[in-house]
């Protein structure tokens, strides 16, 4: 059933505790930086140095789902990192690091996004993981990927990769109309909302995966942030999506969002998964 939810803060914490006493806490796990995620023949200067990730995965279980994680900073900084909050619960987190403009301009960071979520396709298996259990998601400017990368099909499509086997999106106050830093690289007004083949809502289709959209509390997000999202949200409803959620976390802006956000994704994740 598709809903669309507003939390407190009280009621929030309360689901933070029960989450966290449900978690797995004695998985032993590893940590392997800097996996380079690209093509061995690649020149690119650049590319070999950004185009890396971490994976953190569980040694003492197999077939375990895995969220790719995708950082913000407004496709301008940032450096990929593994939640906390998402740390020691029996799943593996992928964290990449992209290219980030203006040293890269559009669409090499949403390039970078795919060829990263295709690496994993092909070798999570190789880990222990189950490539029928990979989820997507991001904060801030990684909502934004996490969208483009499961709505436009094209981009995973180079690596025949059909974005439909992406188990989940889970984006957190990303943007769904054009990305600012795209309209900044363009030299157009970032205030005005604009939306062409690079915002996530020109792709909203019927058959997109489960969808949980978070923002923070539209009083304290960034401008239009979750009204972008409410957008979607009714776009793919209209279209016939029936797995689809909103909740905006009251009481949150959108830097602190961040982590209410990933336990919403545990909670989420745990609902979604074949391994329940």
């Amino acid at each position: 059933m598709i809903k669309k939810l507003a939390l407190n803060i009280c009621f929030l914490l309360g689901t933070f505790s029960i989450i966290t006493a449900q978690s797995t806490n004695n998985n032993n796990y590893a940590l392997k930086e800097n996996i380079p995620y690209i093509s061995s023949s690649e020149k690119d200067v650049y590319k070999l140095e950004r185009c890396k990730l971490d994976i953190y995965y569980p040694t003492d279980k197999k077939n375990f789902l895995t969220v790719i994680w995708f950082h913000g900073g407004g496709l301008e900084g940032g450096e990929k990192g593994i939640p906390d909050e998402l740390k020691n619960k029996g799943i593996a987190v992928v964290a990449v690091n992209y290219r980030l403009s203006p040293r890269a301009k559009n669409p090499a960071y949403i390039e970078d996004a795919a060829e990263s979520v295709a690496w994993v396709f092909k070798n999570i298996a190789s880990f222990g993981g189950n490539p029928e259990e990979i989820y997507i998601s991001g904060h801030s400017a990684g909502g934004y990927l996490t969208l483009m990368v499961g709505l436009d099909k094209s981009y995973l499509n180079k690596y025949n990769i059909d974005a439909n086997c992406i188990k989940g999106l889970i984006p957190i106050s990303g943007q769904t109309n054009t990305h600012y830093t795209i309209k900044k690289e363009r030299g157009l007004p970032i205030e005005i909302p604009y939306i062409d083949n690079y915002a996530p809502l020109a792709h909203a289709r019927k058959d997109i995966p489960p969808t949980l959209l978070i923002t923070g509390d539209r009083r304290l997000e960034l401008p239009a942030r979750y009204e972008e999202n409410a957008h979607l949200d009714a776009i793919l409803r209209v279209l016939g999506n029936k797995e689809i959620t909103l909740y905006e976390l009251q009481g949150f802006d959108h830097g602190a969002v961040y982590a209410p956000g990933c336990y919403l994704i545990l909670d989420w994740i745990k609902k979604h998964s074949n391994n329940n």
